[in-house]
């Protein structure tokens, strides 16, 4: 079933940086339920391997273009996120004291935690895009405007997947011009 997960995971990264976009230097938050991918309630079945399968096909592809991973934590941890130091110094962040555990904090954060380069934990984060894996609310860590991605590859295991980019804010009313390539 891992091999399944991650060909999914990896359609999906591909299919949401394809359309998302973004330039070295940005930062993807990644919220994923592995109870939900394996069909369970929330926080029900977390599973290290569904996790590491998602991580392994998931960050691989962030890294490979220069885009930092930011995994958002479960509810236990306030949905804190887990980046690394040279993400949260791009953005000024405040570093938290805690290292996230699968059932406070939750298996891809745990996975995340283990494996990135200086892994450290903050309590916000202004990501320029990111996938929702399972439905975990990811919307409050990305920047202002998020603009959902339509995606055909939109299941991960029996978890529904959202994504979204973000894009900087119109304004000036009706007479205003507008960069076409920052839509």
């Amino acid at each position: 079933m891992d091999n399944i997960i991650s060909e999914q995971a990896k359609a999906v990264i591909l299919e949401v940086l394809e359309q998302a976009k973004l330039p070295q230097g940005s930062i993807f938050v990644v919220g994923c339920s592995s109870s939900t991918v394996c069909g369970e309630g929330y926080g029900k079945a977390s599973s290290m391997e569904i996790a590491q399968a998602i991580f392994d096909a998931v960050y691989p592809e962030l890294q490979s273009r220069g885009i930092f991973l930011a995994a958002q934590c479960c509810e236990h941890l306030n949905r804190a996120i887990i980046t690394s130091k040279a993400a949260a110094e791009k953005q000024n962040l405040d570093i938290v004291n805690v290292v996230p555990q699968p059932k406070a904090g939750g298996s891809f954060a745990t996975i995340t935690y283990g494996t990135i380069n200086e892994p450290v934990a903050v309590e916000h984060i202004k990501a320029d895009a990111g996938m929702d894996i399972g439905g975990v609310l990811i919307g409050m860590h990305l920047r202002e405007v998020a603009v959902p991605l339509n995606l055909k590859n939109n299941m991960i295991g029996q978890a529904h997947i959202t994504a979204a980019r973000t894009r900087p804010k119109f304004i000036g009313g009706e007479r205003a011009h507008y960069n076409d390539s920052l839509k």
